[in-house]
């Protein structure tokens, strides 16, 4: 590994710092900045486990002086080594983790075809959608598809809460329904009132499993390109389950038939 260029920043108008407040404190900035800002070593830590790479790291004075964390910002091209007072200007966090990764975000993408996906329908609670995205990785889904009105994927909240699954996952943001047509999947929804229940289900691999709206559900320019919907079992007789709950159920279920 090459030795980082290191810089001792202490300005608050620097350039580096202003675009790190913009992605820290606007979801969607990252779409207009070009990169995506990482805070704290787990998701640090996560990112180059998947053999990623940061632009820059940006660490405090105190989190530098210790040797892991240190190694851990030496793994960027780029360092910034700052007072904390000046570190928790950039911090989207009560308590800041001092350390973070800036990371170039790549814009575009579309959907690659005949591989298990989730499809995420005008989901508005960002942590929701880091959930889900969690149990997608940990079940062998191999991308996530956001249909427009969906929380923002790499905002600071839902990184959070996807907990490195980011790294894991083909994302592709702002489609339509009819973008979903070229999958060559069948698309599943679930449904309190499907006739089939889920663990009675024969379940199609690969598959897309569609999650929709916290209280509107799926859009129906979306269900009915369901080939199959499915209910899941509630004995304890609520209306309904979360929508990450709900997800983490389904996928289980999908991984646990196909490695059968």
């Amino acid at each position: 590994m090459s030795t980082p260029k290191v810089l001792h920043i202490t300005a608050r108008d620097n350039p580096s710092l202003q675009r790190l407040r913009k992605l820290s404190q606007d979801a969607a900035a990252y779409r207009k900045l070009g990169s995506v800002w990482l805070e704290g070593d787990h998701l640090a830590r996560a990112l180059l486990q998947r053999g990623q790479q940061p632009t820059l790291a940006v660490v405090s004075e105190a989190a530098y002086a210790e040797p892991a964390l240190r190694e851990l910002a030496d793994a960027a091209p780029r360092v910034l080594v700052l007072p904390l007072a000046l570190f928790k200007s950039i911090s989207g966090l009560e308590s800041p983790a001092q350390i973070g990764f800036e990371v170039a975000h790549v814009a575009g993408l579309s959907p690659l075809k005949g591989v298990d996906s989730v499809v995420l329908d005008r989901l508005q609670d960002a942590g929701n959608v880091g959930t889900i995205l969690r149990s997608a990785a940990a079940f062998g889904f191999r991308q996530v598809l956001a249909l427009k009105g969906t929380a923002a994927l790499w905002s600071a909240k839902v990184l959070r809460a996807g907990m490195g699954a980011h790294f894991g996952l083909r994302l592709v943001e702002g489609l339509a329904p009819e973008d979903l047509d070229g999958l060559d999947l069948p698309l599943i929804a679930t449904s309190s009132h499907a006739q089939s229940q889920l663990h009675q289900t024969r379940l199609p691999s690969p598959c897309a499993w569609v999650m929709g709206h916290e209280g509107q559900g799926v859009q129906p320019a979306l269900m009915q390109r369901c080939g199959l919907t499915v209910g899941i079992p509630q004995p304890g007789g609520e209306e309904s389950l979360n929508v990450g709950s709900a997800a983490a159920i389904c996928l289980y279920e999908s991984a646990r038939q196909r490695l059968a």
